[in-house]
Order: C-alpha cells, then sequence, then structure tokens
C-alpha cells in the first residue's frame, strides 16, 4: 500500500485529490493539511511514502518544507511530488534541487496523477516527459551551479557516464539501450550503480545532478 500525505492550501484541492486517490485499492492517503509547517510534522509522525506538495502556501511554502523533511527524515525519505498551478517558475527548480522527485501540474488528468504516485513510489522520478524536457532545458540554459565534483565521477566508469548524459537528454532506458547496443535491464543495473555512488534517489535527482556538476550540457 503507498502511503500519501496531502498538502495544499486549498481544501477542494485537497479533497479532490482524496477523492481521486482513494478510487484505487494500492493507494492511501493518511493525512492532509495546508501548509509548510504542518507539512513538516506529519511527514515525521505519519511517515507516508509519498507527498504531493503545493508549492505556494500563505501559510508555509512548499519548498521550505520540502527541504526539511528530507534533510530530517529518518531511514528511507518520503518521495516529494510537486503538484503547482505555477508552470515552471522558479519555486519549482528550487523543490527540484531541494530533492523533490517530480512534478505536476493541478490541472492534470486525474489517472496521470494516480500514475506519478505509483511511479515516485517505485523510485521513477521523471514523472511528465513534456514538462520534464523543459525542466532539463532550463536547468542546461543554467549552466552547471556547482565545480564538477571531481571525486564523485572519479567513481563513475566511462559507460555510466555516458549513459548519465544520455539519460540527461531525456531518454528512457529503452532508448538508452538502443543508443548504446545494450540491453534495457544493462541500462538500469548501470543507473542503479550510478544513484548509489553519487547518492541520488531516483532518474530525476540524477538528471539534476549531471546538470549542476557540469557531467550534461546542452
Amino acid at each position: 500500500m503507498i502511503r500519501v500525505l496531502l498538502v495544499d492550501d486549498q481544501s477542494v484541492v485537497r479533497a479532490g485529490f482524496r477523492v481521486i486517490l482513494d478510487l484505487v485499492d494500492d493507494i492511501e492517503v493518511v493525512g492532509e493539511c495546508g501548509d509548510g509547517p504542518t507539512a513538516v510534522e506529519l511527514a515525521e509522525r505519519l511517515r507516508p511514502d509519498v507527498i504531493c506538495m503545493d508549492v505556494r502556501m500563505p501559510g508555509g511554502d512548499g519548498l521550505t518544507a520540502t527541504r526539511r523533511i528530507l534533510s530530517r527524515a529518518e531511514g528511507d525519505p518520503p518521495e516529494i511530488l510537486i503538484v503547482t498551478t505555477f508552470d515552471l517558475d522558479e519555486y519549482v527548480f528550487g523543490a527540484l534541487e531541494a530533492g523533490a522527485s517530480g512534478f505536476i501540474l493541478k490541472d492534470t488528468d486525474p489517472d496521470d496523477l494516480i500514475d506519478a504516485v505509483r511511479r515516485l513510489a517505485n523510485g521513477y522520478g521523471l514523472v511528465d516527459q513534456a514538462v520534464t524536457r523543459r525542466v532539463m532545458a532550463e536547468f542546461a540554459r543554467r549552466g552547471p551551479t556547482r565545480s564538477a565534483a571531481t571525486e564523485t565521477l572519479d567513481l563513475l566508469t566511462a559507460r555510466e557516464v555516458e549513459i548519465v548524459r544520455l539519460l540527461a537528454q531525456g531518454m528512457s532506458n529503452a532508448e538508452i539501450g538502443e543508443t548504446l547496443f545494450i540491453e534495457t535491464s544493462t541500462v538500469k543495473s548501470h543507473l542503479g550503480r550510478v544513484m548509489t555512488k553519487i547518492g541520488t534517489r531516483d532518474r530525476l535527482q540524477t538528471v539534476v545532478w549531471a546538470y549542476q556538476n557540469g557531467v550534461a550540457r546542452p
């Protein structure tokens, strides 16, 4: 069962999401609130698997809450899905840099919301491919935000670096496999080792790391 916490300052939005998620058997909404500070408290007490986090809330923004939840989490931290009406503003990019695993817009189809929650719970950070490509383009436009982590890069093999760069272009495992003439399962194994080495939790965070450290470029 996937345990979900809903965080949004609009009660009607929370109610709508609860109705959608309660329709499926493998997802349970374990709590909800309307501001960041309360979200931090509930995350510690309820230990959800996925948190659907609003970005701008009068009582405390989702960016700050995301940072605090992930920094204070004991054991496996929750996956945070940013849900926003603001299409790719600075808050969204800040949330991704803070460790959020993906984001969707509030007007997404119900099935896409359910799929997003399931994907994050299973360790897949890339949710909406069209939006994700724009996220990558924005990080590419900014350029590296920190100097290359030489020590970490030295841990990656040439093939692993190659796979990370293709991932950062928005390719799926299957597309990477076709490009490199290797099995999809081999790509998945390589990415698993990469995430362990660089300390990322999912594909999206691996892409963010690649652009921040200059491994991937426009």
